[in-house]
């Protein structure tokens, strides 16, 4: 099996293919509240949070006009973005009511809390944010417990500014 991977490695940015850059990154901008780092022409936009050169990359050099592959086909089920806390993802939450955004899950799995959606290309998304280690739970063999339980919106909203 060889040495595992580095326990501080991170999954960097994603970069998707898009059918128009110009409403992806209108999505990401007003409905997720990334900022423009780098544009390239009408082709490719780079996005961030707090000035990284960037975490999200949309484009549409193969894919300009395209429609989104269908649900049973292999690729991108979801890509997650992280918030520090509860009250980030609560003001998350709060910006995808205020633009509309059609919220498709949401669920507790005891070591996160996330909420699902898609982008406008059926880009799935995954929002949330994780539990402190020390309140996860594990069972006897000492795997962590993970589980799938309705995530109440309404009281998550109640924490965010």
């Amino acid at each position: 099996m060889g040495n595992p991977i580095h326990p501080d490695t991170r999954i960097g940015h994603v970069h998707l293919k898009v059918s128009d850059v110009d409403r992806a990154e209108a999505f990401y901008r007003d409905a997720l509240g990334f900022e423009t780092t780098t544009r390239y022409g009408d082709g490719a936009v780079f996005m961030s949070a707090g000035g990284y050169h960037h975490h999200i990359g949309l484009n549409t050099w193969h894919s300009k006009g395209g429609q989104p592959p269908p649900h049973n086909a292999t690729g991108l089920f979801h890509f997650a973005i992280l918030y520090p806390d509860r009250k980030q993802l609560a003001n998350a939450l709060k910006r995808l009511v205020e633009n509309d955004v059609d919220i498709g899950g949401a669920s507790d799995h005891g070591v996160s809390e996330a909420i699902y959606l898609e982008d406008p290309d059926g880009n799935g998304i995954e929002l949330y944010w994780d539990r402190p280690r020390d309140e996860w739970r594990h069972d006897p063999s000492g795997a962590v417990v993970m589980v799938t339980e309705p995530l109440d919106l309404r009281a998550l909203l109640q924490e965010g500014d």
